[in-house]
């Protein structure tokens, strides 16, 4: 049965799913056993690889390579190489993937079961097969797991395909009653722009009449400067005033003064008055 492998990746297990099937795939391509028979590079490249497939997993489930460099513990430089196949890891695991994505991971399985019937002896040591074979089937063993958890969640899918579809109906008869929610209020907003427009024709044929008066305006201008200009004298004149009736205010309250000492002293010479009068008498 064809296995469905997930090239946009959702969630940590499908990351995983995918980072495990792209190394898998690209340790046993024939050009990469050629470049791991040195059993002194063979850590080095598992390495490499291992981090290219974990980056391009990621890259595929749409993480930012910060996030990613954080994730695997290597530097954003070292991922951004990767991804962009500026590095020969990178650049393998991304013709995996492709391979993967264009239906060929049976015919690289069959490749790796070629291997595993004993083409591997041919190109290194016997020694050195045994260590490799080793990691092969610890990858197989993986790989199968992953084959299984994805057969799972396929079953599972389908099972939830109809409480999907209930879902979908639901969403899209809320989207109808906005749709329609949004169609009333449009036909609403419309009625209310065409009484804008009205208004507008109505202010433009104002402004119509109102050109015809230009010249009138202009006189007006005219008018309104000559009167700026008198009332520009009638401030100072205003001012003036102003200034002469601070003073005689000042003048008044002097004779306020005097016109109590002023009261004072009739009230004295009225009293003596008074006691004229009675030594008189």
């Amino acid at each position: 049965m064809k296995i469905e492998i997930p090239l946009n990746p959702i969630g940590r297990q499908e990351i995983h799913q995918l980072e495990s099937i792209l190394l898998f795939a690209t340790l046993f391509r024939p050009e990469v056993i050629e470049l791991i028979k040195d059993s002194a590079e063979r850590l080095t490249w598992v390495d490499s690889l291992a981090v290219a497939a974990g980056a391009i997993a990621r890259e595929k489930a749409g993480m930012m390579t910060s996030e990613i460099a954080r994730e695997l513990g290597r530097t954003e430089q070292t991922i951004r190489k990767h991804l962009k196949g500026e590095s020969k890891a990178g650049q393998l695991v991304r013709e995996t993937y492709e391979l993967i994505k264009q239906g060929k991971l049976d015919e690289l399985i069959k490749t790796i079961e070629i291997i595993e019937k004993g083409g591997l002896k041919e190109v290194i040591a016997k020694e050195e097969y045994e260590k490799l074979m080793k990691e092969y089937e610890k990858l197989k063993l993986e790989y199968e797991a992953v084959k299984k958890e994805l057969e799972k969640m396929k079953e599972i899918a389908r099972l939830a395909e109809a409480e999907k579809a209930q879902e979908e109906i639901e969403r899209l008869r809320k989207e109808i009653e906005k749709t329609r929610m949004d169609f009333e209020r449009l036909k609403k907003e419309k009625k209310s722009i065409e009484k804008e427009l009205m208004e507008t024709k109505l202010k433009l044929m104002e402004l119509q009449s109102i050109r015809i008066e230009k010249e009138k305006f202009k006189q007006l201008e005219e008018k309104v400067k000559k009167l700026e200009d008198q009332l520009r004298g009638r401030e100072e004149e205003i001012k003036r005033l102003n200034e002469e009736k601070i003073s005689l205010i000042q003048k008044i309250e002097e004779l306020e003064a005097y016109k109590i000492k002023f009261e004072n002293i009739k009230d004295k010479i009225e009293k003596i008055r008074i006691e004229l009068e009675k030594l008189l008498e």
